[in-house]
Order: structure tokens, then sequence, then C-alpha cells
């Protein structure tokens, strides 16, 4: 196969993952959030052809590399890798056809002497497996044009859970990338952009690390678990992600579970409730009630107005003088 045949094998393959990728099956409800991922996908595959016939007629040099040379992007999109196996089926179509589509590199931008994978990772992966050289483009990209064209990617392999995507969005968001550059990478809208950050921000990352990838839950599950997280919601969780019995799961029960265990019911702790009198006498006494959260002194007879205002005025120095003693105490 000829240079250019190759490297228009590289152009018409992504076209064709990304067709296959994204088809879905006619709706009559309208322009959902997976039927507008679509549309916007499809349209960017129209710029992506663009793009391939210029760089065919640029006429572009396939070279041989080291696979040990080339690094991995630099936002992570997964919360676990993926290693393939000798028996993957990628491994065995290159191991018996070589390798038909190159991979697309940057020089690394920290390290002249290295690169930075674009596109094509889990070839790189099988070569390295077959312990071969790598063919690849390489391709002067800024790290917008990196992220994007991971984002090409992984829409063409259609394998990231929403979970995954909503963690890519918000990694890309924290490295200063603005929305419709994320947008682009992720082949969404504002919309779905918006909803994914939302689950991304109000789950926190070690239990979303804790859970992993769980390719069979959805959006409106991760939605409806990030609407209900609240403040004490991790405390609780706290045992149960850190036990053996959680993590030997696999990962779409290990959701689940954590499902299950947020809908028990929190045993209320017993309220207690007794009266209170100055061991030294004097006109005064006291109802002291503990319930929860709630902690209540209620003062009467002839000095309760007196001692009431009296403790008020010195709450902050009270206050002060217990947050020192847990400081003193290492709480």
């Amino acid at each position: 196969m000829s240079r250019r045949d190759r490297l228009k094998g590289l152009f018409d393959d992504t076209a064709q993952e990304l067709a296959a990728a994204n088809y879905e099956e006619p709706s009559s409800r309208g322009s959902a959030g997976p039927v507008r991922t679509m549309a916007l996908t499809l349209g960017r595959m129209e710029e992506e052809s663009r793009a391939m016939h210029e760089a065919l007629l640029s006429g572009e040099r396939i070279v041989e590399l080291d696979p040990d040379l080339i690094d991995s992007s630099f936002v992570r999109d997964r919360l676990a890798d993926q290693p393939l196996d000798i028996d993957d089926e990628l491994v065995q179509s290159i191991a018996e056809n070589g390798q038909e589509v190159p991979v697309l590199v940057r020089r690394h931008p920290d390290d002249e002497s290295r690169y930075q994978i674009a596109y094509g990772h889990r070839r790189l992966q099988a070569i390295k497996l077959l312990g071969r050289k790598v063919q690849a483009i390489v391709r002067s990209l800024d790290d917008t044009d990196v992220v994007i064209a991971q984002g090409i990617e992984n829409s063409a392999r259609r394998n990231l859970s929403y979970i995954e995507r909503a963690v890519f969005a918000l990694n890309l968001e924290l490295k200063g990338f603005e929305r419709p550059v994320i947008m682009k990478a992720l082949s969404t809208d504002k919309t779905e952009l918006s909803k994914l950050l939302s689950v991304a921000r109000a789950v926190p990352a070690e239990i979303v690390r804790s859970v992993g990838a769980a390719p069979g839950i959805g959006r409106r599950r991760w939605m409806a678990l990030a609407q209900d997280w609240n403040g004490t919601t991790a405390v609780r969780l706290a045992k149960l992600i850190g036990s053996e019995k959680f993590m030997a799961e696999e990962s779409d029960r290990r959701f689940e579970l954590l499902v299950a265990e947020l809908a028990k019911k929190e045993a209320k702790p017993e309220a207690t409730e007794y009266d209170w009198k100055p061991k030294s006498g004097g006109k005064i006494a006291g109802r002291i009630k503990s319930a929860g959260n709630s902690f209540t002194i209620a003062l009467k007879t002839g000095d309760a107005p007196d001692f009431g205002a009296y403790i008020s005025r010195r709450l902050d120095e009270l206050y002060e003088a217990y947050r020192a003693g847990r400081l003193q105490a290492g709480e």
C-alpha cells in the first residue's frame, strides 16, 4: 500500500468509525441529548474530512518511531487503563496484516526527544505488545488540537462511559480549556456539557475512582446521584468503599451497592433530655435536650433571664475555648 493510500486510510477509517459510533435509531421524540450529540459528531466528521484532504494534498510523511518514545496525552480521559492482550482482535490484525493506519503524534512540548500521541492510542498499545516500530504522522499540534483528536478517537471507539466523559470534561475545564473546545472534544452541546460538568463536580473524585468507569450506568442514574449528594453523603459511604468486598465487585455493581447504601434510612441518634440545677443552689433551673445536630438549653425561674444574657455575651469566648481544647487534644 502506498503512503498516499495509507494516509487516505487513516482519514477514511476515522470517518467510518465515527459514523458507526454515532448511529442511533430514529426517534419521534425530537432532538434528545444523544441525538444532538450524533448530529454534532457527524458535522465534525465533515470538518475532519476537509482537514484530511488538505493533509493528503500536502503529502504528509509517515515515519517509523520507537513506541517507547511516545507518551500518552497530557489529560486523562479514562478512570482505569484498559490494556490489550495478545489475543485482542486489533493485535491479531496488526500481527497478520501489519499496521495499515498510522497514529498521529506531536513533538512532546516538554522534551524534544520524545513524542505525545494525539490519535491511535490502542494501535500504539498493540504495536508495543508486538514489539514493533510504529508508523506515525508527526504533526505540529497545540493542546487544543490534541484534546479534540482525543475526543474524536473516543467518539469512534464509543467506549468511554458516562462518568468518564464527565471527568474528562471537568479535567479539560480545570486545565483552562474554553467551553467551545470541550464541546468539540466531546462532540456534545452546551446543555449536555453542563450536565456532565455538574455530575463531575458534585460527586467527589475519590468516590468516582472507587466506583470506576461503570460502563452500564448512564446519564440519568449519575445525575440522580449527583442531585442527592450532600456534605454527609461521603461520610456515610466511607466504610462501604473501603471494604474489600466492595472493591472485589465489578464497576457497575459497585455503583449499585453505593446507591443501595444511600437508600437506607439513617438511624437517628437517640434523643437525650434531662433537668439541671446548680450544685451550689440558686434561683435557676434548666432543661437540657440533645437530639442529633440540635442541642437546646432552656432556663427558667428567677435568675434565668440574667444568667441567659450572661451566657449569650460569652458565647464567642466559650466557643473559642472549646475549639482550643479540641486542637490541644489533637481532634
